[in-house]
């Protein structure tokens, strides 16, 4: 009798080329919003208020960024990382278009990239992935690298692909939302009086907060990104017995911290790249720092981008990223590299 349960894919069951539409679409509403700032400290003001989104030229208030980028990839996982170890790194994130509450979203990812790992036990996967609106329209786009079992050991692994990534997204690559108008900005309501001519490249900002995080409140996020990965939920899954807390919920955290600091960083539209340094346990205290490190202006009246490396730590010294052989310190759990729009 065929088995009707879905173990999820294992690293031979991927082929370059290969396309994956995924289950199931969700339509997302305010209360996702709701959510999401209950999770996380977020208030950038432009996902606070709909009066403070239409002074700045949109009809409303979209979903913050993040949500978007949470749930197109919790739609992924039972397809590409059910039996990852690790979720390695980012590259080539577009925000192509607001996400609004009565949107319905689904991904779709292709395969670029394979590699065996010397071990014979895992392999690496590249995939390029498309969150999907319901008018077809493409509101994100980025591509990630992930560890996954194999299921065989012994198994013939696939031609080696590494695909060819762009370190940078060029800022005229940048998708401004339409509309988009800073030329009013009210800083006094955004919180902080800081525009882009204010920040210099190599700037670093520690951005002084910290909240340790919880079982109970990973295991909420990561079920209302709907992310079924083993190893956030199930405690057989890792040798020593523990719930990894999603990396999204570290860029979440980190995100929501940046705001002291860097409160009129009101939008994020690109994502150069990333990468997950050290696992993230119940009971670490997340804090988070950022560098200035690039800056552009845009077409949009009033609008400027910043080019910033957002580095979360459990507890290490703020500006501290690297040890001398070039590895991650271990405090560091993320080093997340995006552009974000601010008022010039």
């Amino acid at each position: 009798m065929a088995a009707k349960t879905n173990p999820g894919r294992f690293f031979e069951d991927y082929a370059v080329g290969q396309v994956i539409d995924h289950a199931v679409p969700r339509t997302v509403q305010t209360g996702e919003r709701a959510l999401y700032h209950m999770l996380y400290p977020a208030r950038h003001a432009l996902y606070s208020s709909d009066l403070f989104a239409q002074a700045c030229g949109l009809p409303a208030s979209p979903l913050d960024d993040m949500i978007a980028f949470h749930v197109v990839f919790g739609k992924t996982v039972p397809d590409i990382s059910l039996n990852a170890v690790a979720n390695l790194g980012y590259a080539e994130g577009r925000w192509l278009s607001p996400v609004w509450p009565g949107d319905t979203l689904r991904s779709v990812s292709e395969v670029i990239g394979v590699k065996e790992n010397s071990n014979g036990k895992t392999g690496v996967v590249w995939v390029r992935t498309k969150g999907v609106n319901q008018h077809g329209a493409v509101v994100l786009e980025y591509v990630r690298w992930v560890m996954v079992r194999k299921r065989d050991a012994a198994s013939d692994a696939p031609e080696t692909v590494v695909p060819e990534l762009s370190q940078v997204i060029p800022a005229e690559q940048l998708v401004i939302p339409k509309g988009l108008d800073f030329t009013a900005y009210d800083f006094t309501l955004a919180g902080e009086p800081h525009r882009w001519g204010d920040y210099e490249v190599g700037e670093q900002i520690d951005h002084v907060d910290g909240v340790t995080v919880e079982e109970a409140e990973h295991m909420m996020a990561t079920r209302l990104w709907q992310n079924t990965a083993k190893v956030h939920f199930d405690t057989t899954a890792r040798p020593d017995g523990s719930r990894l807390i999603y990396g999204g919920h570290v860029i979440s955290m980190a995100r929501a911290l940046s705001f002291n600091g860097l409160a009129n960083a009101q939008m994020v539209v690109g994502l150069n790249g990333g990468a997950h340094a050290n696992p993230c346990l119940a009971g670490d205290t997340v804090r988070a720092w950022s560098e200035v490190l690039d800056k552009a202006e845009t077409g949009a009246p009033g609008v400027g981008a910043l080019r910033l490396r957002l580095v979360a730590t459990k507890g290490g010294a703020p500006f501290s990223l690297k040890g001398a052989d070039g590895k991650y310190l271990p405090d560091v759990l993320l080093d997340l590299d995006y552009w974000a729009l601010v008022p010039l």
